[in-house]
């Protein structure tokens, strides 16, 4: 006979707060009410018996029959359940079978929780079946780290807790909850300040918001302060190992936890898991046949191995990266994975693999813009998807070249991506890769993978503002491929002068050698470098005929990026002569182009454009709006230069606006970071400020921006905070705050009573750097007149 309910106990009593997980229990509460079976599925150490529990609890109202739990997690593989299950449901007449269990439920109406399935998955899958085909008013709520693949089941992936968002209080999310919880538990006198969340957030996101290990980090702050917790993670199987006593044994440690998952795998699921663990920041399907595949393991095989691995919750299929399903794993399953292929001797060649990996996928991308290349765009929008998603794992690439003596390899996986960082203007680390693998291979590089990343190095050089390093690079370079007779080489060489020198007589060699070659796509970009030459020396009337030109050859060719290129350049001429209309236009065709090639530098270009029109139709929002925008897409960008350049044109929205403080912070910060372009096209910001808040105000707060940060800067024009700033002629005696040579040399010719023109004339500089010179002065020294400065000029004297 089938025992009562309460005669029955059915669930344990929740041994401390439920924390979180709302969303899930009101969406499993639901399925419940509809789904005869429901597996709720995820690695060790998800909360899945928990949330189960939590649900069964909430729903047992809904089953006249009760609820049973079922234990299975001390079942042998290959063990049947029948036994587990007549205890569960309170049978004692000795007889064991599917049969007896059918006839005892009948058309009860009960809930089966059946527990951590996986050592006998397939047991389960054959019994439940069975009693759902026969017994048609149960139900089954199980967990197990892979489906039971039975008719009717819903699976659901039981998800870490949530992180918390840059833009949310991290409070709030579930994973800072619980380890809040848990850390209250284990040490009462613990404050999680706002000093320490930052590190709270950190040490969260560290381990995934997997619910086991944030519960055994929380215990371990009975003899850790957080930041060493945070700083001792790298050994996290080491220091999470101080669980609960009254645990099973397999969750009083992070180890215990994935060492009962990795016992269950196949030799070639653990062979595939260890090899995928090479991977930073997750692979696709195609990735993963390049490294895994290997003794044991056969390309053919990935695919089915790689099923079973996400079956049984040791990969998450984690979105799509250019077109194909991204997976990953939870940085403890990596570590555990990549402590057994080390243990394994497989290192080494998984790395190899890696590298091979990446440099494959460069070498087809350098293989369409080459002359003669099958170069499409979305070839291009493509493989740049891909290094975004998986930019870490470039860069552990070129880490593992530069251990293990394979730098030209990687030197040549770099440049061959030149093209894709030049049009995406994205910034992927390759300045800092470029740097450390020429000075690793120092002269050994081969003639031609060393000028080509001198050339690449002086572009991305070129692009973060530094044009003297440039065109040094970009000379170097250049020597070096025509001495290979790489002609694409070359080409990339002579842009690059071009552009460091602002000189377009390079463009023209570089246009006869990519017409002999037949390289079509560099030639559409060089047309695109000369144009924009003419634009930045005032021919606008050739700039324009060239743009024009541009934009004819590239409809022609089907090229968009190209004729994107033009729209944006003839915007900026019909700009400049006041065509304001004309501009728009333009600048919303590129802008429609640029967004749909995913081309974030030309993209900048647009809004900005955009926007400055926008300001000068007075426009005051729409301004905002796309200013906002592309401010935000050029600090992901890591452009310094594009930075600078927008935080002129915010100076001037702040001003339109009639935030003096903050047009002048921001216009002295981007002067001071364009100095060496000799930029000093202030003074639109500068004089409705100072009829606003006066000389010495001004003056301070252009000292003030002077010194601050591209960060800084940043945060100013986004956030709306303006620093507080005191006139320093309002402290007790002004002080000499180390004014530089050209600054003393302006304020000894200011006594001997010469004018802005007269001091512009003597040093053959500008007017507008001489009064930006003489507010330095006076912001520095706390003064407000010239006479206050010829005073104490004669004091030092």
């Amino acid at each position: 006979m089938l025992a009562e309910p309460a005669q029955h106990a059915a669930l344990p009593a929740e041994p401390n707060l439920f924390v979180g997980r709302e969303s899930d229990v009101a969406e499993l509460l639901q399925l419940l009410r509809s789904a005869r079976v429901v597996t709720l599925c995820g690695s060790g150490g998800i909360g899945k018996t928990r949330l189960a529990l939590r649900v069964a609890g909430l729903t047992a109202g809904a089953f006249s029959g009760g609820v049973r739990l079922v234990e299975l997690a001390d079942l042998e593989p290959g063990r049947e359940i029948t036994a587990r299950l007549h205890t569960a449901l309170g049978l004692r007449d000795g007889q064991q079978s599917e049969a007896r269990l059918i006839e005892a439920i009948g058309e009860r109406r009960i809930l089966l929780l059946i527990d951590n399935c996986e050592p006998v998955v397939a047991q389960c899958a054959s019994t439940c079946a069975a009693l759902l085909a026969a017994c048609p008013n149960i139900a089954i709520l199980a967990t197990s780290r892979e489906p039971l693949r039975v008719p009717g089941e819903t699976v659901w992936r039981v998800p870490p807790l949530s992180l918390p968002r840059d833009d949310e209080d991290p409070r709030a999310c579930e994973a800072v909850r619980l380890f809040a919880a848990r850390a209250a538990a284990a040490r009462p006198d613990l404050a999680l300040t706002d000093e320490l969340m930052p590190r709270v957030v950190e040490l969260c996101r560290a381990l995934d918001g997997m619910p086991l290990a944030l519960e055994l980090a929380a215990a371990m702050t009975r003899v850790l302060s957080i930041p060493q917790l945070v700083s001792m993670l790298g050994d996290r199987f080491r220091v999470l190992a101080g669980g609960d006593r009254t645990a099973p044994p397999r969750q009083r440690t992070l180890r215990a936890t994935v060492d009962w998952s990795y016992r269950l795998l196949s030799k070639q699921e653990a062979l595939l898991l260890n090899r995928l663990a090479i991977f930073r920041n997750g692979w696709t399907l195609s990735l993963a046949e390049r490294v895994g595949a290997g003794s044991g393991l056969r390309e053919e095989e990935i695919l089915a191995r790689l099923c079973d691995l996400v079956d049984k919750s040791l990969v998450v299929v984690d979105g799509e990266a250019a077109g194909e399903a991204r997976y990953r794993m939870l940085e403890t399953i990596r570590e555990y994975a990549l402590e057994q292929l080390r243990a394994a001797g497989g290192e080494a060649e998984a790395r190899d693999r890696h590298l091979a990996a990446f440099a494959e996928v460069a070498a087809g991308f350098g293989a369409m813009v080459e002359p003669g290349g099958a170069f499409t765009w979305p070839s291009i929008v493509r493989v740049g998807h891909l290094l975004e998603a998986f930019v870490a794992d470039v860069g552990a690439a070129v880490e593992w070249a530069l251990s293990s003596g394979a730098e030209e390899r990687a030197t040549t996986m770099v440049t061959d991506l030149h093209i894709l960082v030049t049009a995406s203007g994205r910034s992927f680390g390759e300045r800092s890769w470029l740097e450390r693998l020429l000075e690793a291979a120092g002269t050994g590089l081969p003639a031609r993978p060393r000028g080509r990343a001198l050339i690449m190095r002086a572009e991305v050089a070129i692009r973060q503002g530094d044009p003297a390093t440039g065109r040094n690079d970009a000379g170097r370079g250049l020597e070096l491929c025509r001495s290979d007779g790489d002609v694409h080489g070359q080409a990339l060489g002579l842009v690059a002068l071009a552009l460091a020198t602002l000189r377009p007589e390079p463009l023209e060699e570089a246009l006869a050698l990519t017409r002999r070659s037949g390289g079509e796509v560099v030639e559409m970009y060089i047309l695109g470098i000369k144009a924009l030459l003419a634009y930045l020396a005032g021919l606008m009337h050739e700039s324009k005929r060239l743009y024009t030109d541009l934009l004819a050859r590239a409809a022609g060719a089907g090229n968009a990026w190209a004729a994107g290129l033009a729209h944006g350049g003839l915007a900026q001429v019909a700009r400049h002569e006041g065509d304001v209309s004309e501009a728009r236009a333009h600048y919303e065709r590129g802008l429609e182009v640029m967004r749909r090639l995913d081309l974030r530098q030309e993209v900048i270009t647009c809004l900005s454009g955009l926007g400055l029109v926008a300001l000068e139709l007075g426009a005051l929002t729409e301004a905002r709006t796309r200013l906002t925008e592309a401010l935000r897409l050029a600090v992901d960008a890591g452009s310094r230069l594009t930075v600078t350049r927008l935080l002129g044109s915010w100076a001037r929205l702040c001003a339109a606006e009639g935030d003096q403080r903050r047009a002048v912070l921001l216009a002295s910060c981007a002067l001071a970071l364009r100095e060496r372009q000799g930029d000093a096209r202030t003074e639109r910001v500068l004089r409705p400020a100072r009829a606003a808040l006066g000389e010495t105000l001004v003056a301070v707060l252009w000292s003030e921006g002077r010194t601050m940060t591209l960060e800084e800067a940043v945060e100013c024009a986004l956030s709306g905070q303006v620093p507080e700033v005191a006139p320093r002629a309002l402290r007790d005696t002004p002080q000499d705050s180390r004014l530089t040579a050209r600054e003393l040399e302006i304020a000894g010719l200011i006594t001997r009573g010469l004018s802005n023109r007269a001091i512009a004339e003597e040093l053959v500089i500008s007017k507008a750097t001489v009064a930006r010179h003489v507010a330095n002065i006076l912001g520095k020294l706390g003064f407000t007149t010239r006479t206050q400065i010829a005073s104490w000029i004669a004091a030092q004297r």
